[in-house]
Order: C-alpha cells, then structure tokens, then sequence
C-alpha cells in the first residue's frame, strides 16, 4: 500500500477536521429568516386599532377618569398579548420542523471509526457506509462491494442504482458524471439510502456546496407566492381604516364647532373610528387559518403556512409526483412468468398461486435474495413467498447460506448457494436481469427471444423484471464465479411499485370537484402510463422531458392544458411546468417528497411535501407536509379548505354587518345632538369580546353538502363579491333602524339617558346573536339557524348571557358602563327586536343564496 493510499485510509485528523469546519460551516442547509419576538411585538404596536384605543385612554386621562382610561388600556394589552401568543406559536411550529435533522454519520478520523453528526461532516472525511445508512454529503468512493443505493430522493426513480469504487480522479471525471442516476457510477450524494452492500467514500462537497444544498439554494431565488385572503383583507381594511378615518375627522369638527366640548368631540370621534375598522377581518383571519391546522392535524397533516389550507380548497390542478406520492416506494410482486411465456399468475387474481412450477419460481427469489432484506424488491419478494406459499418442512428452515456472489458490472446477476443438512450437495439460486439470466442458462436464440417478448410484455405494464435461475452442486469446491454454475432457467418475476391504497378514490373525488390531477415524475413513459391509468387519472397522453427541453413558454403552456402526464422529467422542468399552468391562470397544487421536487413545490400557489420519507429541503419549500405520506389526506385537506373558505366568508358578512349598526349608533348621537350610546369602552369591549368570539362559531360550522361536487372558485374571485357586501350591509342596517328606534322612542318616552343607553345596548347585543344565526348558512332554512349542530354556539350564548347579566346586575361593572336599570318588560322587548331581525333576515335570505354561496 502506498503512502498516500495509507494516508487517505486513515481519514482526517480531529484537527484538520475543526479547521475544515470553520471554513466550510456546517453540513447544513441554510436556514430561513426567522421572526424574532421583538419584530412580532413591534408588528402588533403598528396596529391601527392599538392606536385608536391608546388615544382614547389618554382623552379620558385628560378628562380625569382614570377607571376608564386604564380599562382601554387593558383591552390593548389583552389584545397585543393574544397576538403575540398566537404569532409565536406559528413560529414555533416551522421551527419545529428542523427537528427532522441530517443523519448521524461513520467517518474515519485518526486512523479510527467514529460516529459523529451528520451536521459535522466535512470535505476530505471518510465515511464508512453500510446497508441501511442515509448518506450525509456527496462523496467519491474509494471502495464498494456489492453496493447499491436508493437516490430516488434526488431523481425520483424508485429502483436502486449499482455503485463501484472509482477508476479516475475525480478532477478527470466529465461532468455528466455528477449527475445521480444511473449504474455503475463512483459517486454518492446527500440524502441518499444505502440499500444493499458495503464501501467507503471521500466527501467532495457539504451543505449548499452538495447536489441537495444546490436544489435547496435555488430556492431563494423563487418568491413564495403571498396570500390572495391577506391581501384582499388588508386592502378592504384600509378603505375601511380612511373611510372612518374621514367620517371621524368631519364628525369632531362638527360635533366641536356646534357644542364647544373638543375632548368630548374627540372621545366620539374615536369611538366612530374604533366602531368603523372592522380590525376583527384579521383576527378572524388569524383564528380560521389556526383552527384549520388543527383540525387538519387530526389526520396527521402538518400546516406550515397557515394560510395553504383556504388556497388549496381553491386549487384547480394538483400536480403530484410517482414515486412516493402516488405510490408506496415499496415494491410489491405483481407477475409471475414461467419459461413458455405463457402461463402466468398475476397477483391479486380471483385464481390462487398453484403449481410446482411457480411454487419453485417464487422459492427461489427468495433464496437468491438476503435472509434479512433491505432492499425494496427483496422484501417484496420475501413478503410475497410468506403470503403465497406453503408452509416448509423443518428440514427446509435448517438451510445454512454457505456463499454469495453479488452482482457485477459486467453480470447484473446475484447468486447464493444454500446447504440442507439433509441434502447431498448445495442448491444455488440466482436472479438478475434476465439478460443475465439468460447468459448464466446458456439460453439459445429462441429461447431468449421468447424472454425478450415476455419481458417486454411485462415492462408495457410499468412492472420491474428480473430473471430467476437455479442450479445445484455436488462438489465440495464452489466455482470462483456465478458462470461456473449449470444453472436451469425457472422464469420471470414481474415487481410493481404500488399504489396507495386510497389513491384511486381520492383521485374520483378531485374529478369530481373539478381539480385536474397531473402526474410529473422521473420516470420512464410506460411505466408512468400505465401508474396513471391505474391512479384513475386521464392519460391519454404523455410528454416527456425532451419534449418540454425542445418547448418555449408559449408551447409549453399550450401543452399543459391538456396533457396530465409527464414523464422523465428534470427538477428544471418540473418548475417550468408548474409556471405554465400558474400562467394558464391555474390554481396549482404540487405534492412531492424529494429534493427534486423542492424548487416547483415552492413556486405553486401551494405546495404539498409528504413527511415521512421526504427531505428536510422539500419540507422547507412546502406549505403543508403529509406526515403519513397519505395521498388521500390531500382530498381531506381540500375538503376542508373549502369549508374554512366557506365558514370565512359567513364569518366576514356577520363582521361587516356588525360594524353598521355599531358605527349608525356612534355617529347617531353626534349627528341630532342625542345623549351619547357607545363610547370607547363600550365599543372596545364589543371588539374584543362579541366578535372574536363568535368567529369561533362560523370556525365550527360544519360545510355545506355541495362542497365537494361544485367546481373550484375562480383565481380571481374576491373574497367580498359585491352580493356578499350588499346582504351584510342591508343586514346591518335593518339591525341599526330597529335599535335606534328603540333609543330614541325611549327618550320620547320619558325614560333617562342611562336606562336608555342600557336598553340600546342590550338590543344591539341581542341583534348581534340574531346576526350570528343568519349568517350560520347562505342557503339552510329558517329552522336550521337554531337546531343546525355547533357545539361553540351554546357557549358562546351562555357566555354573552353570563357577561350581559354581569354588567346589568353588578354595581361596579354597570358603573364603567354608565348602565342604568332594566325592568322585565325592557328585556322582553330587547329580544322580542332580535327575533324580529333574525325572522325578517331568514325571509329574505332565498333571493340572495345563490350567488353567497359562489
């Protein structure tokens, strides 16, 4: 051995090892910007509603009412206090993820084996690999024995790749040759899986300098795509915010010109500017999106934008790859073929598995395979013999495996040979390619043209198909070579990766709620045809990568229209697909578990990782992440954004509608000169109470029966349609005549300003619970706003009830509200007005269903 061969066996030394470290950093990749705590306070102290309430508390301050002044205080607090707990949870959820680290790794430092991190290792470390490690860095190998490895990550394709220790330097190797993918190639890379053998390998490139961190670094050059309902809200907000701005401003004039009293024009001005910024559209916002991730996370699905879930239930293509997605990545026996080509047993038949034939086909697969499988095609092959066959005799289970020859480049066939302590001789089983079989049976002419056809045949099914041989020895002495044996052709074994078991249904049902389905994946033409017709989906075409290559934008977009399978495709173009159909107009939806899928996943309008097997890249770059790998939780997943889309909407005309009559009885008593109704502490107290409280209702509400059997909204459907505006302010207005006819027929009356003020309250408080019923369904009946199930609902009446009471019957509280006694009758009268608005509303509510529920 030579000194340098010496040198590099030895690996690093601790000491190069730490300085390699401080130059390179660690194995890792970038990590997104996170948002600290004092950026999510100062976030929340630039809240118009917070300055609204503060001035107001400094006014009654000037004024000397100090109980007042720190009650408006309080409400800001309790409200700045809710929003930060509620933004640091969500960051504490995307940090969380990180927890799905790297690896831990086996390098060799100082001549020894040591187990260290993943994050830890460096350029020039010795890794040491083994059957079932995940490699930890891109890595040129120094040596390999019967090694292969699992880069579907990275490539997408589901079967394992053959490695060999490298015959060049790496600085003489072409380019293409760092690509993964393919056999019988010298180099590793990150986030790859050992599944069979044994080598050591040099890193050549750690963190974004390996082929995963290059996918990973891409990604900060694709903006993530902004929230259409964050934006639409904050736009309706802000005219809100200057329109009530405007009416307050003009209000404290006139209301200070006319009367002299400035402190008290401007405690009314804010009031109206309180009852006008309808601030609960964001904190409703906030509630639905966190209720969504949690109801979702039932099912095990991860929301790591909240927002995703009401994006999803709008999409109208979901673009989803094979390996992993669609399928299981397991693989399972699909066909057993015997030597005529011609009989042969499918599994899953109504006919059982019968015959010596096949019994010895399927037998020897398995003694061809490890005892204690890694491999996906020899566990499936294992879990097929323990299903299919017969139970063995106990002289059978005492076969001892005496040798094994693995595969080779030049014979991409393995053989064991098994000793029966009841037997003369060794019996020898052998499988592989089947041109490979074919070579080690000596087959002649016809004979392999007959495997030809039968093993194209199979391939037209997307089915993986190896050769299987036996062959025994009398001899003591063991041949150096598979070759030596004279091996007898038994026949072809045929291995599917399956589907997921609730794939095909879940497919029906995105048919049926007009959601095209696209298949992009790594694959080879006819095998991804043949998982797509078996998925259910319309392929009646396929594109492959070297079409898209050859295609401009404007091609491409015409081609994505209609085709909905896509083979051999690269990460490149699967990114460009997905910006096609966003520019076709497409709500698009992408599902991925690889690296490859990392760049398109982020660059939908929603991207879709699934969890279990998938990289820590590919997780980052999604919206929402499928612990399970379960793609049917995608449909659940839909379901319930168009549920929450739904519920969000009731939710925003109740909250519209609310603001009408609050606003009409602000303004009421500056206008014809009445006594004050809603101050400040009136109307914080609504804000904070009332209304985010009841969006807990809409939240819960269960979803319509139409939901999954309408098609997708349009992309560029408001969240506030002008039919929706209309209902909520006719909604409001009727609630405000009815209360202010109340006030003012109570001063004609006779009755004191206080007792009034209580009585106006209370009806507006009880038209509010009659808003809620209203507002529960676009399109249920009349009896269905009181028996409809939502468990909240009755807490949220007995809650309004307990504060109500509180504030009427106890001395301190009807004090900070300048409430004045109420008799029975006062009371009857106050719900006798709700029942009225909510029976009126349910009238009316049949000329407007139709266009509120699209």
């Amino acid at each position: 051995m030579s000194k340098e061969e010496r040198g590099r066996s030895a690996g690093l030394s601790e000491a190069e090892a730490r300085l390699r470290l401080q130059q390179d950093g660690f194995n890792e990749l970038p990590r997104a910007e996170r948002r600290t705590a004092l950026r999510i306070v100062l976030e929340v102290l630039r809240e118009p509603m917070l300055a609204l309430l503060l001035c107001g508390g400094l006014v009654y301050l000037l004024l000397g009412d100090l109980r007042e002044a720190l009650l408006l205080l309080a409400f800001g607090a309790i409200s700045v206090t809710i929003t930060i707990v509620q933004e640091a949870r969500t960051e504490r959820v995307l940090e969380a993820l990180r927890e799905l680290t790297s690896p831990r790794a086996l390098v060799v430092r100082d001549g020894e084996r040591r187990r260290i991190a993943g994050r830890e290792v460096v350029r020039g470390d010795l890794l040491v690999l083994a059957e079932g490690d995940r490699i930890p860095a891109d890595a040129v190998l120094v040596s390999a024995h019967d090694l292969a490895v699992d880069e579907s990550l990275l490539t997408g394709e589901s079967v394992p790749v053959r490695k060999q220790a490298a015959t060049t330097s790496v600085a003489d190797a072409a380019p293409a040759e760092h690509r993964p993918g393919g056999d019988d190639l010298p180099f590793v890379y990150s986030g790859s899986l050992v599944v069979r053998g044994e080598g050591l390998a040099e890193v050549e490139a750690t963190g974004p300098r390996s082929e995963i961190g290059k996918i990973g670094l891409s990604l900060h050059g694709l903006q993530a795509e902004p929230p259409r309902l964050q934006q639409q809200t904050a736009r309706l907000v802000r005219l809100c915010f200057l329109g009530g701005a405007a009416i307050s401003l003009a209000a404290v004039v006139l209301y200070g010109t006319l009367r002299g009293d400035w402190l008290q024009a401007l405690l009314g001005g804010i009031a109206i500017g309180m009852s006008m910024l309808p601030e609960e559209f964001a904190v409703v916002l906030t509630v639905f999106m966190a209720m969504g991730a949690w109801r979702i996370s039932k099912a095990r699905v991860l929301t790591r934008r909240a927002a995703a879930i009401e994006v999803l239930g709008s999409a109208t293509v979901l673009c989803t790859d094979k390996t992993g997605t669609l399928t299981q990545n397991r693989m399972s026996v699909a066909e057993l073929r015997l030597p005529d080509g011609t009989s042969s047993y499918r599994a899953g038949s109504p006919s059982a598995l019968a015959g010596a034939e096949f019994f010895e086909l399927a037998r020897c697969s398995v003694l061809a395979s490890s005892p204690e499988p890694f491999d996906p095609m020899e566990k499936a092959l294992h879990a097929f013999a323990q299903a299919g066959l017969p139970a063995e005799d106990e002289t059978a289970g005492a076969r001892t495996l005496i040798r094994t020859y693995g595969l080779r480049p030049e014979l991409l066939a393995m053989s064991q040979v098994w000793r029966s302590p009841h037997r003369e001789g060794v019996l020898v089983a052998a499988k592989g390619a089947p041109e490979a079989i074919a070579r080690l049976c000596r087959l002649d002419s016809g004979e392999q043209a007959a495997m030809q056809d039968a093993v194209a045949a199979m391939a037209k099914d997307g089915l993986r198909v190896l050769g299987v041989a036996t062959a025994s020895c009398d001899g003591e002495a063991l041949p150096a070579s598979q070759e030596g044996f004279s091996f007898r052709f038994l026949g072809l074994v045929g291995l599917a990766d399956p589907l997921r078991p609730q794939v095909t249904e879940a497919v029906a049902e995105c048919r049926s709620a007009g959601i095209r389905v696209v298949m992009i994946t790594g694959d080879y033409p006819a095998t991804a045809m043949a998982i797509a017709r078996q998925a259910g989906l319309d392929a009646n075409e396929v594109v492959t990568g070297d079409q898209i290559k050859l295609a401009d934008d404007t091609e491409l977009e015409a081609l994505v229209k209609d085709v909905n399978v896509f083979a051999r495709i690269l990460p490149e173009q699967k990114l460009r697909i997905v910006q096609a159909m966003k520019r076709n107009g497409e709500i698009t939806a992408m599902t991925g578990d690889g690296v490859n899928d990392a760049p398109s996943l982020k660059a939908a309008h929603i991207g879709i990782a699934m969890g279990g097997r998938g990289t820590d890249v590919a997780r980052e770059a999604s919206s929402i992440v499928l612990l399970d790998d379960d793609f049917s939780s995608i449909v659940a997943s839909i379901r319930l954004g168009r549920r929450i889309y739904d519920n969000l909407r009731k939710a925003m005309a109740f909250i519209f509608a609310v603001h009408v009559p609050i606003a009409g009885l602000a303004l009421l008593p500056l206008v014809f000169g009445l006594p004050v109704i809603l101050g400040p502490v009136h109307i914080a107290f609504l804000e904070l109470i009332i209304d985010p409280v009841c969006s807990l209702v809409f939240e819960a509400e269960r979803e319509e029966r139409d939901v999954m059997t309408r098609p997708p909204r349009r992309a560029d459907a408001e969240l506030f349609s002008w039919a929706l505006v209309g209902w909520s302010v006719l909604q409001g207005a009727m609630a405000f005549a009815l209360i202010a006819a109340i006030f003012v027929v109570a001063l004609r009356s006779g009755i004191p300003p206080a007792e009034a003020r209580t009585l106006a309250f209370i009806a507006l408080v009880t038209c509010i619970v009659a808003l809620v019923l209203a507002n529960r369904s676009f399109s249920a009946s009349f009896l269905s706003a009181f028996f409809r199930p939502n468990p909240a609902l009755l807490w949220i009446f007995v809650l309004i009830a307990s504060i109500l009471a509180a504030a009427l019957f106890w001395p301190p509280a009807s004090g900070l509200f300048r409430f004045g006694p109420l008799h029975l009758d006062d009371l009857m009268l106050t719900l006798g007005a709700g029942l009225l608005l909510l029976t009126v509303l349910e009238l009316l509510k049949p000329i407007w269903a139709r266009r509120l529920r699209f």
